[in-house]
């Protein structure tokens, strides 16, 4: 196949990716499980080298050349779009593909909890999505985005790398920017925010010290932000936050971040019993107790603060396995292989029957 076909394969099995690597066949990863593409020869550095300058540009070749790695977004004939990451291993080029659907799904379609609703009616603040790379992090922020796109009149700017759901405006104007396309950094890009008008504002990934600290800035400022972090859980999530700035400048980050904190939502997909995946989810919301625990430093009492408050809407990812479990759609030897507190979890599991 060439790699027009590998990726019209790609969308027509519903995949969530597509790996090209020398000395191997192709390999699709369908409902999380990565198998190869039967009967698919063993690609060779040559064909790889002649898959990738069909798709990039040779800026983009160029770029890759000098950094040993490239992330780009990729149209592909009307049926989806990918994102791209061309990066060199033991010497020779591979390919990663993302398939990113062309139509947003809406927040109820994702199997997410309805309270994720309340966080697209927010008029400022700061709410993370965090979980593992392909967990649905990108799609959960696309879906809260468009819902405020059709419910409210406002300028929505995505800072990306590179960009994925292309937004098409309903109720709100949006102006999508790519890292290395439509700026040349993080930081400059949030800086910059301020002087465009922006009422929502989401960060495509914090990876860094100055990205987190103009992201805080931004939401101080009175608009919503939106942002991922590859963390587990949202006590991490905030230690995450905190722990990349120098010691003298913690106390003070502490204080903004508990000033501007409106949620953390932290997603697993799990492989329930039919082979399809499911949304396990952590909620952590920003009220008094978790803000003074924020402020004070006293992160490790976030988890037990969550845990005993379920009346306003807050989760454990133990109590959202254990109700899957409970409800048949996974089975506990699955719960427990993704608890971080498997003991808690079994506890549960227990109390429930």
């Amino acid at each position: 196949m060439d790699i027009k076909e590998l990726l019209q394969l790609t969308v027509d099995r519903e995949a969530s990716d597509l790996h090209i690597l020398s000395g191997i066949a192709p390999y699709l990863r369908i409902e999380g499980q990565l198998s190869p593409i039967p009967d698919e020869e063993l690609l060779t550095p040559e064909i790889v080298e002649r898959f990738t300058k069909e798709i990039m540009s040779s800026e983009q070749i160029e770029r890759l050349t000098v950094n040993k790695e490239v992330d780009f977004s990729l149209p592909f004939n009307q049926n989806a779009r990918f994102r791209v990451n061309a990066y060199t291993q033991k010497g020779t080029l591979a390919l990663a593909f993302r398939r990113i659907p062309l139509k947003i799904p809406k927040i109820d379609d994702l199997g997410l909890p309805k309270l994720i609703h309340t966080f697209t009616g927010l008029k400022q603040g700061f709410v993370l999505v965090t979980g593992p790379t392909g967990h649905g992090k990108s799609t959960t922020l696309a879906s809260m985005l468009n819902e405020i796109n059709e419910a409210r009149s406002e300028h929505i700017v995505t800072i990306e790398d590179p960009i994925e759901f292309i937004f098409k405006p309903i109720s709100s104007i949006i102006s999508q920017r790519e890292m290395g396309f439509d700026t040349h950094s993080w930081q400059i890009a949030l800086r910059s925010v301020l002087r465009e008008d922006p009422d929502v504002v989401l960060v495509g990934e914090m990876r860094d010290y100055e990205t987190i600290a103009s992201a805080l800035t931004v939401a101080e400022t009175g608009h919503l932000v939106f942002a991922t972090l590859h963390t587990n859980s949202a006590s991490q999530t905030i230690d995450r936050i905190v722990d990349v700035f120098p010691d003298e400048q913690q106390e003070q980050v502490r204080l903004q971040l508990s000033n501007v904190i409106e949620a953390v939502f932290s997603m697993r997909l799990i492989p329930s019993v039919t082979g399809k995946r499911v949304v396990a989810y952590e909620i952590m919301l920003g009220t008094s107790a978790i803000k003074t625990s924020v402020r004070e430093g006293k992160t490790h009492q976030i988890d037990n603060i969550i845990q005993t408050s379920t009346e306003v809407g807050m989760n454990t990812l133990e109590m959202s396995l254990a109700n899957l479990v409970k409800i048949g759609k996974i089975d506990l030897k699955t719960a427990q292989t993704f608890s971080l507190r498997p003991e808690e979890l079994s506890r549960l599991v227990r109390s429930s029957k």
